[in-house]
């Protein structure tokens, strides 16, 4: 059935539908299944995402015919549709009237993903008018805070060096805690992987005591606070209430050096909205995992990690982890530091729309996948800053003197990289950076050939 005469208004200009103020925008790259006509295949879209059914129903009504999601804009050669969703078809809470992403995403990202005439359908930018944007929680904390913890100016207090104990599955709660001192004598930040949490052989409590008393005591070696994100990821709210709670009470005065760390994607909205409003005071770390199976540029469907970094800024990550841009070893490219510029500015560009955050509470970059020190001048080049929080597990673990050496080395290249000194010259006199370069030959050749000529000497050197 064609409904393109209900569900398509190509005659709708976007800047008035964004004046207008009462319209979520969102565009995908659709392609209609066997050749079908995409004008009619993108109104089916459109109405299977709001009101439609694919009969004529006596319920329907003039109030609800003014709620009908319209395709606004369609380019068939390059499989372009946007769509146009009135406000008042998304569900808010009955508690306090808040938006929820889980109806957003039931709508935009919901049975259309199963259509029979859709070959595939991907959402690839949406954009919230104000009087939307301000029914989500968005963000409590911040980097900020974590700068405001380690005594750091608040503003541009620079790369959080941070590091995730491997191998992923984890280790026996002592070992654990053992690994955590050890880089925390060089380092900011260690987070649970996300398979780490309450295993049979690494139970959270015993676990937890010990790298409280971990943090305690290379603060006391070092003299810096340290930051720990302990993952409370849980299909039951309840649980990881329960989780949450106890790591406070065991950290004690260190409280809020805590973070939370909750794998978003495959619990869901609810899960980030439990650690966001029961958790206010923590850093509330998204971690993605599993993501790719939508964001892939190899897939067809879902959306893309744009749109999921874009929608954690809304639920009310503190962070998020973003890839490494092209830099380290996860799929990516250069082009996604705009992910960065979308969870970082109060006002940025999409592929498709520009959104204005109006005060919201940024997010924050977390990289990690296969960094080093070698690789961060480079990203950091990229970015144009280096206000993130950078964990590297085999980029700190896997120094040739370990894991001190490792956190020192990350930290090192940073801090040349905000002097503007090159690698190899900041590496002379800075050894834990020096023998980061013998730690990955691989990437030293790669990126600073001629190394081993001006570093060799200093490598040797006792």
């Amino acid at each position: 059935m064609d409904q393109s005469n209900r569900y398509a208004r190509l005659d709708l200009d976007e800047n008035t539908l964004i004046e207008g103020g009462r319209h979520v925008l969102c565009a995908y790259t659709m392609k209609p299944r066997d050749g079908g006509d995409y004008l009619a295949t993108a109104a089916h879209f459109a109405a299977e995402s709001s009101t439609g059914t694919n009969v004529e129903v006596c319920t329907t009504d003039d109030f609800t015919k003014g709620v009908d999601a319209l395709v606004y804009e369609i380019d068939p050669a390059r499989e372009i549709m946007k769509i146009a969703y009135p406000v008042e078809l998304f569900d808010r809470n009955i508690i306090d009237g808040r938006a929820m992403l889980c109806s957003f995403l039931t709508l935009t990202i919901g049975n259309n993903q199963g259509m029979g005439d859709v070959e595939h359908a991907k959402m690839h930018d949406f954009y919230m008018p104000p009087a939307y944007l301000r029914l989500f929680d968005g963000p409590s904390m911040n980097i900020s805070d974590m700068w405001r913890v380690l005594g750091r100016d608040v503003n541009d207090g620079g790369m959080v060096v941070g590091t995730i104990i491997k191998p992923k599955l984890g280790l026996r709660p002592q070992p654990f805690a053992d690994a955590c001192y050890e880089f925390w004598l060089g380092g900011d930040f260690i987070k649970n992987d996300e398979p780490q949490g309450n295993q049979v052989f690494a139970p959270l409590k015993e676990t937890i005591r010990l790298v409280a008393d971990a943090m305690k005591r290379a603060q006391d070696a070092t003299g810096e606070a340290k930051l720990f994100s302990a993952n409370i990821t849980a299909d039951d709210p309840f649980e990881m209430i329960a989780r949450g709670e106890y790591i406070l009470e065991t950290f004690g005065e260190n409280a809020d050096h805590v973070a939370f760390l909750v794998d978003g994607y495959v619990t869901g909205p609810a899960a980030i909205t439990t650690a966001r409003r029961q958790f206010p005071h923590q850093f509330l770390h998204y971690h993605r995992a599993g993501h790719g199976a939508v964001t892939s540029p190899q897939s067809q469907r879902g959306y893309t990690a744009f749109v999921l970094s874009k929608m954690s800024r809304l639920q009310g990550a503190s962070g998020i982890h973003t890839g490494t841009m092209g830099f380290g070893k996860m799929e990516g490219d250069a082009a996604d530091k705009n992910i960065a510029f979308m969870l970082e500015r109060d006002s940025a560009d999409g592929p498709f729309y520009h959104q204005e955050w109006l005060g919201m509470k940024s997010t924050t970059p977390i990289i990690s996948g296969g960094m080093n020190a070698l690789r961060l001048p480079g990203f950091f080049d990229n970015l144009g800053h280096s206000n993130v929080i950078q964990t590297s597990g085999g980029g700190a673990f896997g120094h040739v003197d370990g894991g001190t050496a490792g956190a020192k080395s990350l930290r090192q290249a940073h801090d040349a990289w905000k002097s503007g000194i090159g690698l190899v010259e900041y590496a002379r006199e800075h050894r834990e950076l020096a023998r980061a370069f013998e730690s990955f030959p691989a990437d030293a050749d790669r990126f600073f050939p001629g190394w081993r000529g001006n570093l060799n000497g200093i490598i040797a050197a006792e």
